[in-house]
């Protein structure tokens, strides 16, 4: 029998983190990484990601950086062979690469509309695909985790976002990943998402600025997000700890879902 240890250790996994140069995504890549996992990055901006893997190497971590804007359709088959030139096969895909529109809905834009529709939900579904036909499926394992919000599970309190298509666009991914949970089990391939809420990021920040403790004051356990509470949920997805566990939406928002 498997210690808990063992269970969640990631040595000799290969992981794919998209958006993952900065905030929460380099979070999250820390965490694999942290767990013995080689991983690489994927962020559009090469600059950006030199950075962020050389944070990585100085923590003792193996990885690399791809640059792709997955805004364009060939980029998400582009990146999984590249990613797969890298590493051999892909054991892990992280799907964090996102992007928002605040404005009222009568005054979106539908260009706006469609930039967050084609990052948030088609290059997911673009990416998945790509590394599913290429190596998830051929070998019959693989853990796919999206990065939902709690934006996807209700609508917005009075007064603070007005954000229309992210929040659609994340209430599409919690309905992609159970549906991919139910479709890819036979290829022993774990589907599921992580819903975070608040966290301090390039997205959140004016909110944040502006009614940052009047949100934290409101969640049951009265804090953000921070710069470690996604770790444990993308290791248990990740790891052999969590090979029971597919098609779920794991809310990490100190308890604003729950009220």
């Amino acid at each position: 029998m498997r210690t808990v240890g063992q269970l969640f250790d990631l040595r000799g996994r290969t992981a794919l983190v998209t958006g993952g140069s900065r905030g929460l995504g380099l979070q999250l890549a820390t965490a694999l990484g942290e767990q013995g996992a080689t991983v690489v990055l994927s962020a559009r901006k090469a600059d950006d990601l030199d950075e962020a893997v050389a944070q990585l190497a100085a923590r003792g971590i193996t990885a690399h950086g791809i640059a792709a804007d997955l805004a364009d359709p060939d980029a998400a088959d582009r990146l999984a062979a590249a990613a797969l030139d890298r590493l051999g096969h892909l054991d892990i895909l992280v799907n964090n690469a996102g992007a928002s529109w605040g404005a009222p809905a009568e005054d979106t834009p539908l260009a706006a509309w469609d930039k967050v529709m084609d990052l948030n939900v088609r290059a997911v579904f673009l990416l998945c695909q790509a590394v599913g036909r290429r190596s998830m499926i051929p070998r019959r394992a693989g853990r796919i985790i999206n990065v939902a919000s709690i934006a996807g599970l209700a609508g917005n309190p009075p007064g603070t976002m007005k954000t229309l298509a992210y929040n659609t666009s994340k209430g599409a991914i919690v309905n992609f990943t159970r549906t991919l949970a139910g479709e890819w089990g036979e290829y022993g391939i774990n589907v599921n998402a992580i819903a975070p809420g608040f966290f301090p990021s390039k997205m959140t920040h004016g909110l944040l600025s502006r009614m940052g403790e009047q949100l934290a004051a409101q969640a049951p356990l009265h804090r953000l997000g921070g710069d470690a509470d996604l770790k444990g949920a993308v290791v248990l997805f990740a790891s052999e700890a969590g090979r029971h566990i597919t098609g779920q939406i794991l809310a990490i928002d100190g308890g604003v879902s729950a009220v």
